[in-house]
């Protein structure tokens, strides 16, 4: 195995000037020609029930096992008789989830109806997993209102099983993550909520004029309690909020990521609050859950501030490989950076570059990838602010806005938008965001769902597509190898590392496979997994862009 340091990452000379335009990375909207024809329905009202405001997410998954990654948009309901009748009706087509079967060549053609995933209730977030080990990817949709967990029957189907498998989700749940907590080798559930917010409860907020009424501030209600549902097997699962602890620390959840930030060999949980303290969720091997954050480091903002933290990513920006994090927030907040230092996070924000490029910006979908392959994972952020009328009170700020693009230059962040392509000098209220390869071409391209309107799909176009794929099958029935990390040397620069997770940016779940960028001319070395199980599998002079590694004992 090449050897290298830490310090060797460093040892590159420290360029760290605005990127030259020749390197810019390059996307094409391709929504239309693609045939994704998604549009989220949000059902806006002049009530306006503050789950309109907050849209939904995304997921790329490979349903089919063709090895093209398919998309699957969530989407609202109708609202117009909730009032009167409590019902939130999402039985036409308007207001469906919408299935898109990838069938190569940047075509798809939507199979919602014959797959049975249209869903019900308002929708928000998803999260995709093998859960049942029969090697093929499941569906867990959080909604406003009962959670709904889609079973793949490997003949093109879905079943909804949810309440016969034990979740009994209800309430305003939001991001939600596969994991094995306890190491028995079952993927369990994570699921956060957002509110303790009702119809019933809901009030008029803004000036006291119907035509003036605005969106409630969550300040406005109460947090609600997260759940952990533990897989007791044979598609079952056992709700032990309690017994862990999860319950004791209720939140204003939105946006959750996985890690093993102290390498200890147990998956933590990292949930970002709307203007309450962010959580660390640290598991005790297995058995329960410590709200850790404050003593992290990662609750509050440099000034000890709470915010509207909405997406997250938990992922090494720096290359020391220890997963730092990111997560976003509302114009006038800007997004936080907190570097992992042996365990402990330290805001980073001002010297990362972000602080500057996000202190007007409101994000929501977000991804550290590695867009141009040179090593470095770069920023993408979905923005725009929450409000619809924002501009009424602060000019400087926007209810739609541009699509943030940030090139890592050896862990410093430099806005690149303006050379990206058309995509990114629309506006847009978008939300949740996903990453993955929809073309096979070595670049990450991204899937938006924007709320109360159209999807966007870009595709990445940027000059180099010299990076390695890594995809995990794990033995038993965790056949997705969550809590699994990867390792890889390469002959042009030192390590990376990143984490098999199944969560992050908001409400979305991206491509189950790994991607490392090689740079220019580069080669992958050696790769090295890290099984949850605790054992390890090397490969050496891996051949292709993809490699598909099994655990074997």
């Amino acid at each position: 195995m090449p050897s290298s340091t830490l310090s060797a990452r460093w040892a590159w000379p420290l360029l760290l000037m605005p990127p030259c335009a020749d390197s810019a990375m390059q996307f094409q909207s391709l929504a239309d020609k693609a045939g994704v024809s998604f549009r989220h329905d949000a059902s806006k009202s002049e009530a306006k029930h503050l789950i309109e405001a907050m849209g939904a997410g995304v997921a790329m998954l490979d349903y089919d096992g063709d090895s093209l990654l398919d998309l699957y948009f969530v989407n609202g309901a109708d609202l117009s008789e909730v009032v009167q009748s409590g019902a939130m009706d999402k039985s036409a087509p308007r207001f469906w989830n919408r299935l898109y079967r990838n069938v190569g060549n940047w075509r798809f053609e939507d199979v919602t109806a014959e797959a049975g995933v249209a869903g019900s209730y308002y929708g928000m977030g998803v999260a995709v997993a093998d859960y049942d080990g029969d090697g093929d990817q499941d569906l867990f949709v959080s909604n406003f209102g009962p959670d709904l967990l889609l079973r793949n029957e490997a003949n093109g189907t879905f079943q909804e099983v949810g309440a016969e498998s034990g979740i009994k989700g209800n309430g305003w749940s939001s991001g939600a993550a596969f994991l094995d907590f306890d190491n028995d080798g079952l993927l369990d559930l994570f699921v956060a909520r957002y509110l303790d917010w009702t119809f019933s409860t809901s009030r008029p907020c803004g000036a006291s004029l119907p035509e003036k009424r605005s969106y409630c501030h969550p300040r406005e209600f109460g947090p609600a309690t997260h759940a952990l549902y533990r897989n007791l097997g044979e598609g079952r699962f056992q709700d032990v909020s309690d017994i862990t602890g999860v319950a004791d620390h209720p939140g204003k959840g939105l946006g959750v990521a996985l890690n093993d930030y102290n390498g200890d060999g147990w998956v933590d949980i990292f949930v970002a609050n709307d203007s309450y303290p962010q959580q660390m969720f640290r598991n005790v091997e297995g058995t329960r859950f410590e709200e850790f954050a404050i003593r992290a480091g990662a609750a509050y903002d440099a000034e000890g501030r709470d915010y509207a933290g909405m997406g997250v990513v938990w992922a090494d920006y720096d290359g020391d490989l220890s997963p730092d994090l990111l997560v976003n927030a509302l114009g006038r907040q800007g997004y936080w950076i907190y570097r992992n230092s042996r365990g402990h996070f330290e805001p980073r924000s001002d010297e990362s570059g972000i602080a500057e490029i996000s202190d007007l910006r409101s994000g929501w979908g977000m991804g550290l990838v590695d867009f141009d392959n040179d090593g470095w994972r770069d920023l993408f952020v979905g923005q725009g602010h929450v409000m619809d009328d924002i501009s009424d009170s602060d000019p400087a700020l926007s209810h739609e806005e541009p699509l943030m693009l940030a090139r890592n230059l050896f862990g410093r962040f430099y806005d690149v938008a303006s050379q990206a392509g058309p995509a990114f000098q629309r506006a847009f209220a978008a939300r949740g965001a996903a990453f993955g390869d929809l073309d096979g071409d070595g670049r990450i391209d991204v899937a938006i769902n924007v709320n109360n309107g159209n999807a966007v799909l870009l595709r990445n176009v940027s000059g180099s597509g010299n990076g390695v794929t890594v995809r995990l099958v794990g033995e038993g029935q965790n056949r997705d190898a969550i809590g699994a990390g990867v390792r890889i040397w390469s002959s042009t620069g030192p390590q990376q590392h990143a984490f098999r997770g199944s969560a992050g940016s908001y409400l979305s779940a991206s491509s189950p496979d790994l991607h490392f960028g090689l740079g220019e001319g580069g080669r992958c070395e050696s790769i090295e997994v890290s099984w949850p199980d605790g054992t390890t599998r090397t490969v050496s002079r891996p051949e292709g862009a993809l490699v598909v590694i099994r655990q074997t004992r």
